[in-house]
């Protein structure tokens, strides 16, 4: 079975990603991740990219493709989760290709529905102890003293320089502008199916099960 998550950064995708190879024994497959594991390991396409990252340019499509094709040749029949590709109608089209170049069909696309303002508030109100690395939010998680992380009593926390709401509102638009976008592509085909971002992640994670086993079911 192969996935795409799809939805705005903070949704949970990759949370619920690695639930999913957790459970179901598939393999997360995020273009970030795959580009530094590339180039640490000097791959031919790891090679491509480097150069192209030190030259102070952009890292093409073409190279993105061939990354994500050589990650699918490594998979040994294990589904993929795709996690942030493809990110426009040009790469929705170039994954059609790679998978069908190895057998692979698109199975579902499954949209994590958030609120935006909600999402806001939950995105920059986290932060971490500096220690451990135990995670804690101003309003939903809070330390059971104040200012002392619960897991390994360090008075130490850090946020991301990123998490901040105009960073996060400029990356939701963002989304909306060029991922959103590829939604009818794959609604035409009737693989979309919607689940609530915003609910307790135990609950997405259910929901999303509740698809992907609906679908495997035997018809009646």
């Amino acid at each position: 079975m192969n996935i795409i998550l799809l939805g705005p950064p903070g949704a949970g995708k990759g949370t619920q990603a690695s639930r999913l190879e957790q459970q179901r024994g598939m393999v997360q497959l995020s273009t970030g991740d795959m580009l530094r594991a590339a180039l640490k390991a000097g791959t031919p396409v790891g090679v491509k990219a480097k150069a192209v990252m030190e030259a102070g340019e952009l890292v093409s499509d073409a190279i993105v493709s061939a990354l994500i094709g050589e990650r699918l040749d490594g998979l040994d029949g294990a589904g993929a989760i795709f996690d942030g590709y493809p990110r426009t109608a040009a790469q929705a089209e170039a994954l059609d290709v790679l998978l069908a170049e190895r057998g692979r069909t698109l199975d579902h696309v499954i949209e994590l529905a958030v609120d935006e303002d909600a999402l806001v508030e939950r995105i920059t109100g986290r932060f971490t102890c500096a220690k451990c690395g135990e995670g804690y939010h101003d309003r939903f998680k809070q330390t059971a003293v104040a200012g002392v992380c619960d897991v390994c009593g360090s008075t130490e926390f850090k946020r991301r320089p990123d998490d901040n709401e105009e960073t996060v509102r400029t990356r939701m638009a963002e989304y909306r502008a060029k991922t959103a976008p590829i939604l009818p592509l794959y609604e035409a085909r009737g693989i979309v199916a919607r689940v609530d971002g915003m609910a307790d992640i135990d609950a997405v994670t259910q929901q999303i099960a509740a698809i992907l086993d609906r679908a495997n079911a035997p018809a009646a």
